[in-house]
């Protein structure tokens, strides 16, 4: 129960959330402005770190914890302040670390770092697992002198737990909401990173992927996030699924943000920032995969709208109206490796965690005896992966060449050559639909070719280009491995000239939209 202390200071938090929204149209506050425009106010002094910590935990509190209640944030770190108030004071001796300093930002919960919270993939399984380390690609992101703000919520064992599973759902963080319509499903295993950079809980956030994992949430969120390359972010450190698949990769209001983030988590020494100022899309030949453009009769415009934005800057835009199919029994064999890989890496993975679970058997176990945990959906993919006999298996090795093949030279590569092109691009995905917690994830069948890049393990982009209903939806930039600087670029252009970032709406429905609620009374003369 609430003192009524309490219940004042929660109800006025809740105001305060719908008068800021309602000024924020005429008055930007530093959380609205991109993660480019937050590092060069610090570096101007027009803000400091601990005074964006403030904002970003106020907000947290305003909108993810009360107001539209968007469960986008799972856990808060408690140096966050203290690390604020050390970055400015070494900005004050003339000792910044990097481009981030003192920048907040929003890490998934299944990234370790070494502060003291839990690396817990959203499950109250590992919620002893404080590790005490950072992720190879979080100490990249402090050496530039980020500061982590805390964990952001996800899709539990990022939603390879069940095949009925329900996106955005963890048992320690409950549903994350899309903080532009609160019943919808804000996507993927990386929601809250999705959700939380939408919402503008912090200046960026990093998002991992197994097969559209940050690009469907960046999608349907209405931001840019970006895909690597897998093997140029290091996964060490990270709650794995597919050693073959998993990387991490920002999640940004803007392209340079995520850029400036890629730049600090890599293993490579590209200056992208610098490389994004001086992108020309003239002569670059781009692929338009109409055959995996779906049949949205919504969206299908705005694709249209943003091929003419390429080509304008010029692109030589190339129609690809065929598809080639896959081999038979594909879809079949992406699950099997899947599920030998998650098996195998998991075990190891939990032998070097502070976890009380030791092995995948151990987390199965845990699950029957804990009702909140099955109380929404089952855990047939755990089962399905315990009774898989690791990654010598033949059946597995035949079943990683398959899809390999199928994804690389038979897909991605086959486009490119094809064609002649440089870079294919496709939407980037469907509106996103209700949350559903009867049936799970229903979806249209999903535009695009994300699923293509994420097997093969090539960089991929997302961007938005408008919205449908006040739904955000997204642009893919795709091409070959290590094309990452490409791709970029690419996004880059177009953002920059098209300006189609979404500012969330906090509807709780589409039925707030006073169109649609007049279509769902019945028929007045005044209509």
């Amino acid at each position: 129960m609430y003192s009524a202390l309490e219940r004042i200071s929660k109800a006025a938090l809740i105001l305060c959330f719908w008068v800021c929204i309602s000024i924020s149209a005429n008055a930007e506050s530093w959380h609205d402005k991109t993660l480019p425009e937050i590092a060069a106010g610090l570096a101007a002094g027009e803000v400091t770190s601990v005074q964006l910590v403030e904002e970003y935990l106020a907000r947290i509190e305003a909108i993810d914890r009360n107001g539209p209640t968007l469960n986008a944030v799972l856990a808060i770190n408690p140096n966050a302040l203290a690390d604020a108030q050390r970055a400015d004071r070494q900005r004050q001796q003339g000792m910044v670390a990097g481009p981030l300093h003192g920048v907040p930002i929003l890490l998934k919960d299944n990234i370790e770092s070494l502060d003291p919270l839990a690396t817990t993939v959203g499950s109250l399984s590992m919620v002893h697992n404080i590790v005490g380390r950072d992720a190879p690609l979080v100490a990249g992101l402090r050496a530039q002198g980020a500061i982590v703000l805390g964990k952001s919520n996800l899709s539990e064992w990022a939603n390879f737990r069940s095949q009925t599973s329900m996106s955005g759902w963890s048992a320690l963080g409950g549903q994350t909401r899309n903080p532009h319509m609160l019943d919808r499903n804000p996507c993927g295993s990386s929601s809250g990173s999705g959700s939380g950079v939408a919402a503008s809980l912090a200046a960026g956030a990093v998002g991992t992927e197994t097969n559209g994992s940050i690009i469907c949430p960046s999608s349907v969120n209405g931001i840019v996030g970006f895909k690597p390359t897998v093997g140029l972010v290091s996964a060490e450190g990270i709650v794995p699924i597919s050693p073959t698949q998993d990387t991490a990769g920002p999640m940004s209001k803007s392209v340079m943000g995520a850029a400036m983030l890629l730049g600090a988590m890599d293993s490579a020494d590209i200056d992208y920032p610098a490389a994004l100022k001086s992108a020309d899309l003239t002569g670059l030949r781009i692929g338009v995969m109409r055959a995996f453009q779906g049949q949205d009769a919504s969206i299908l415009p705005l694709f249209d709208r943003a091929i003419g934005v390429l080509a304008e800057q010029g692109a030589q835009v190339v129609e690809i109206t065929t598809a080639k199919p896959m081999p038979d029994g594909f879809q079949a064999a992406a699950f099997r490796v899947l599920l030998h890989e998650f098996k195998a890496s998991l075990n190891q993975y939990l032998l070097t965690s502070k976890s009380k679970m030791r092995s995948l058997a151990d987390v199965i176990a845990f699950n029957r005896a804990s009702p909140r945990e099955l109380l929404l959906f089952d855990q047939s993919i755990f089962l399905l992966a315990q009774e898989t006999q690791g990654t010598q298996n033949k059946h597995y090795r035949e079943a990683r060449a398959l899809i390999s093949k199928a994804t690389r030279e038979e897909g991605i590569d086959y486009f490119l050559s094809e064609y002649e092109v440089d870079i294919l691009i496709a939407p980037s995905g469907q509106v996103a639909p209700r949350i559903d917690a009867v049936n799970g994830d229903i979806w249209a069948d999903f535009a695009g070719i994300g699923w293509m890049a994420a097997i093969a393990g090539y960089p991929h982009a997302t961007v938005p280009i408008g919205t449908v209903r006040r739904l955000p939806i997204g642009i893919s930039f795709i091409a070959s491995a290590g094309a990452d600087l490409e791709v970029l670029k690419a996004a880059y252009v177009y953002e920059q000239v098209s300006k189609q970032r979404v500012i969330p709406g906090y509807l709780p429905s589409a039925d707030a939209i006073s169109e649609i609620a007049r279509a769902l009374e019945p028929y007045s003369a005044d209509d």
